[in-house]
């Protein structure tokens, strides 16, 4: 059994992350799926993401979802 690299595992826990804040998003403002997709990957918070050495991806969906204001990033 081979173990997950830190490079899959950062993959993995970001893709989870984004698809979450995308959930809040449309959830609170009303965007479309897409709308909310769009606001998320074009968000500050998406390049941050990407930083595996930062490793933000390892934080809660929701408490990112609160340290972004992801209101702000209504349709």
């Amino acid at each position: 059994m081979t173990h997950p690299t830190h490079h899959q595992i950062a993959t993995y826990l970001t893709n989870y992350v984004l698809s979450e804040l995308v959930k809040y998003v449309k959830e609170d403002t009303g965007c479309s799926i897409e709308q909310a997709m769009e606001r998320v990957y074009n968000s500050p918070l998406m390049e941050l993401l990407q930083d595996e050495e930062g490793e933000l991806y390892t934080q809660s969906p929701a408490y990112l979802y609160e340290m972004i204001d992801g209101k702000s990033l209504s349709c």
